[in-house]
């Protein structure tokens, strides 16, 4: 691993961290596709969403608010139609959280934490 710093106007120091968040990206899982109660669906890693998608739902922990902002309103329909209960969303946030590798519970950090 391997960062570089360079000084820039005013003496001022720069740390780049480009690399560092390449290989950070580079090393997430891949998006998983769940199939429950006959409706199929994909997400990617938790830690691969947008800053912006926060700002959206305004808690990652929201996971109805997250699911309805990454599935879009087709996909959230489909779920109600065939019936899924607040259970069944729980049971998608902690398989989803096992599956970005985070600890049941675990969510990215907020800007705000």
């Amino acid at each position: 691993m391997t960062t570089s710093s360079k000084k820039a106007a005013a003496g001022r120091e720069v740390v780049s961290l480009d690399a560092l968040a390449k290989q950070r990206r580079d090393a997430l899982p891949d998006p998983t596709t769940y199939d429950l109660w006959g409706v199929e669906f994909t997400l990617p890693p938790i830690k691969a969403l947008s800053f912006e998608l926060q700002e959206r739902v305004g808690d990652l922990n929201d996971s109805a608010g997250v699911l309805k902002e990454i599935l879009g309103e087709t996909k959230i329909k489909e779920m109600y139609a065939a019936g899924y209960q607040f259970g069944d969303i729980e049971l998608i946030a902690e398989e989803w959280q096992k599956r970005s590798g985070l600890e049941p519970g675990e969510s990215p950090a907020s800007p705000t934490s």
